[in-house]
């Protein structure tokens, strides 16, 4: 008897998380193909208790080619998820003693690195994982050719430094401070930059992608999403009326040309890899990467990570006091290390689910109509994985109702909150 109702007890368990993960799959397949904003491919992962729960994924990798459907394992450039994976390369760095937080870098890169307004305050690792070392992007943060970058950062270019903060004292997202980390990681290391990050957390993991396409395999490849945005012609202008014009990676023609020069040697130009944006990962390898993390750095019996160092990378390295930083519209409130801190601000628009009790760490992403969420509670061990393959009309037009978000990745976010990743309720005390 105990058996039979065990088993029943079971089948009615499978049954109704069948119907759950039916009911979810409808309301997301709503917003993928809602007419007033469609995405051009939509990739999920969520866990709970530390475990894959949920996956779905709906559109196509190339929108001309319909036998190539997204899949969990279908990769992603990810934009500035990217840099909270190179964060963690940074991190094991660390760990091996060959990198400091509170380090000159100058030590590192072999030249001196200052703020031309503020000669005499050194800039630290650490300042360069919270964007508060002063750079800015405003002689921008992606340098091609055989020059290294040295000859940018040395220059006094005054768009690319704060004139009125010194570093250290204020918050600026500035996508340039990870061109400095990664040149630094293969000056310290002398392996080039995509190649290093291999080694250290990519194979030992068993991922697929990386940050250099020209070396990806034919399957990987083979498994890489085109980026899409709607446009009457190949300009920025958008038009919902359009046809869907590729954006990055459309290969069709041919295997991606490298942007190398010949002569490249590692810590000359790490830009070229793009640490700040170019991670081309799969919502699966996202998956593995967060299991990690809630695994206290473990992963199928192999040492990723220290627990130290996790704790330290999502530890708060800055928090807006009202004065003391650029939070965007309300959309940064606090930072980690390459982490941001979601919300922490009263009724501020820098969390990622309606519900303001939750509090989780990740980054989120957006380039060429990709929009990308790494959301994680590491208490609880629940987590949200989300990847947007194109937009179909300007996202300024569906802006987040509590959030700095878009529209659509609000309601997708908060599906996946309520449906999977939401702690149960305490039961009511009697």
């Amino acid at each position: 008897m105990v058996r039979v109702l065990g088993g029943l007890l079971a089948m009615w368990w499978l049954s109704l998380a069948h119907g759950q993960n039916a009911a979810l799959d409808r309301e997301l397949a709503a917003v993928a193909h809602d007419p007033a904003l469609p995405l051009a491919s939509l990739s999920v992962l969520a866990l709970r208790a530390g475990h894959i729960d949920y996956s779905y994924q709906t559109g196509l990798r190339q929108l001309d080619k319909p036998a190539t459907s997204v899949g969990p394992d279908t990769l992603y450039r990810i934009a500035s998820i990217s840099k909270m994976v190179t964060a963690m390369g940074v991190m094991k760095l660390i760990e091996q003693h060959k990198l400091d937080l509170d380090t000159d870098v100058s030590q590192y890169l072999g030249y001196p690195l200052r703020n031309p307004s503020f000669p005499e305050r050194e800039i630290t690792l650490r300042m360069l994982l919270s964007h508060t070392s002063s750079l800015r992007d405003g002689a921008g943060y992606y340098w091609a050719g055989e020059q290294p970058i040295r000859a940018e950062l040395t220059r006094g270019t005054p768009s690319m430094w704060s004139s009125t903060a010194a570093p250290g004292q204020f918050f600026t997202y500035a996508n340039l401070n990870w061109g400095v980390i990664g040149t630094m990681m293969e000056q310290v290391t002398g392996e080039r930059f995509d190649q290093l990050m291999q080694r250290l957390l990519l194979q030992p993991m068993g991922i697929r992608g990386g940050y250099f396409p020209p070396s990806f395999s034919d399957t990987e490849l083979d498994r890489l999403a085109t980026l899409y945005r709607k446009r009457s012609t190949d300009t920025e202008v958008w038009d919902s009326e359009g046809p869907w014009i590729a954006q990055v990676d459309d290969y069709r023609s041919g295997r991606p040309l490298s942007a190398l020069p010949v002569s490249y040697q590692p810590g000359q130009n790490a830009t070229l890899f793009s640490p700040t944006g170019g991670l081309r990962i799969s919502a699966q390898g996202l998956g593995q990467l967060m299991q990690m993390l809630l695994q206290h750095g473990q992963y199928q019996g192999r040492t990723i990570l220290q627990p130290d160092s996790i704790r330290l990378m999502f530890s708060q390295q800055w928090l807006f006091d009202g004065r003391n930083g650029d939070t965007e519209q309300g959309q940064y409130g606090s930072w980690g290390l390459g982490s941001q801190r979601f919300g922490q601000l009263a009724n501020g628009r820098d969390r990622v689910v309606e519900d303001t009790t939750f509090h989780a760490v990740g980054h989120l992403g957006e380039a060429y109509g990709l929009l990308s969420t790494f959301a994680v509670d590491l208490e609880r061990g629940n987590g949200m994985i989300l990847l947007i393959g194109g937009l179909g009309r300007d996202p300024a037009l569906h802006p987040g109702q509590y959030s700095a978000l878009t529209r659509s990745e609000e309601r997708i976010l908060t599906a996946l909150y309520r449906h999977i990743t939401r702690p149960p309720r305490p039961e009511p005390v009697r």
